[in-house]
């Protein structure tokens, strides 16, 4: 279960991997994660149409000054040409140690250009997709899928051979269809069909929340990695967690003063990298993660929405971890 993992040429120490998430896995957030250890983490989706524009926030995505290595860059698109560009431009540019692309996005402002899902009803332009990456890269390609658009088209098992025959060196499966979104129960079953039909490195994802909830999906399915993306919002020592539980280790308890610890460390990285106002906005959606289920959370969130200083929302955070 518990295995380094090699995609390509490139060899994690662990196989237990922080997911992309649009609005959430920024720069701070993965350098918070990387504390405890994921395998690989991987940025959020970048537009190949953005970076065939020369579009500077886009490329700002891309910053993984500082962090541990490795780490990819997950891009998206429909159009062979700007994957292209994106896949030689991150190249060239030596940005990442593997390239993801994204093929179950189920977002409708990403569907409706036919990009992320909206791939998987379409094999032949999954192929030329990921051959227009795979045959113009020197880094591994990976490429991320659903189950299926619906229940009416699961069709994971071809998509993801085509995607091994078209040259990719991993696939991640989300054991969901796009209609489906986050609702439901993730189906692990598709999971372990995928990894019973292609030769390449199976990442499971999905509903992947506690320490047993990996040991469970590896199981299974028998996949070769494990893939954290929501579980670990919150609560970025999960991937330590994992780790010792698969070795059959004691789960080391997060103290409340490393929890404030992080968040603190969390506030200066966010705030730092977009300035104090943005940065305070986009840490108000994390802070809601990580005070859930604490007694005043909600008056807490009610309070952090106000406030536009980060030293005062500091002294909020602290004051109240005191009383917790």
């Amino acid at each position: 279960m518990l295995n380094k993992l090699k995609i390509g040429d490139v060899e994690l120490n662990n196989n237990i991997i922080l997911g992309p998430m649009a609005g959430f896995t920024d720069r701070p957030f993965r350098i918070i994660c990387e504390k405890y250890n994921p395998g690989l983490t991987i940025t959020e989706m970048v537009s190949s149409k953005g970076l065939f524009y020369n579009d500077e926030k886009t490329k700002l995505l891309m910053n993984t000054t500082g962090e541990k290595r490795p780490v990819a860059i997950q891009i998206f698109g429909s159009d062979e040409e700007s994957i292209k560009y994106a896949v030689e431009y991150i190249n060239k540019n030596h940005l990442s140690e593997i390239i993801d692309i994204n093929m179950g996005c189920p977002a409708p402002k990403v569907v409706k250009n036919g990009d992320g899902s909206k791939l998987l009803l379409d094999i032949n332009k999954v192929e030329k997709i990921t051959k227009a990456a795979t045959q113009n890269s020197s880094l591994p390609i990976t490429v991320k899928i659903r189950k299926g658009w619906d229940n009416e088209h699961v069709n994971a098992t071809y998509v993801a051979k085509a995607i091994e025959e078209s040259g990719a060196s991993a696939i991640t499966i989300h054991g969901r269809t796009r209609s489906e979104f986050y609702t439901g129960k993730a189906d692990w079953d598709i999971i372990k069909k995928v990894k019973e039909n292609i030769k390449i490195p199976v990442i499971g994802n999905g509903d992947i929340k506690t320490p047993e909830d990996a040991k469970n999906i590896f199981e299974l399915t028998n996949c070769d990695g494990i893939m954290i993306s929501r579980g670990s919002l919150g609560n970025p020592w999960i991937f330590e967690q994992i780790q010792e539980y698969l070795k059959g280790e004691k789960i080391r308890e997060i103290s409340s003063e490393e929890k404030l610890e992080i968040i603190l460390e969390h506030i200066d990285l966010e705030t730092e990298e977009k300035g104090e106002l943005t940065g305070i906005k986009e840490m108000r959606k994390h802070l809601e993660f990580y005070i859930k289920g604490t007694e005043n959370a909600k008056e807490i969130r009610e309070k952090v929405n106000y406030i536009e200083n980060k030293e005062e929302l500091k002294q909020t955070i602290i004051s109240y971890f005191k009383k917790i």
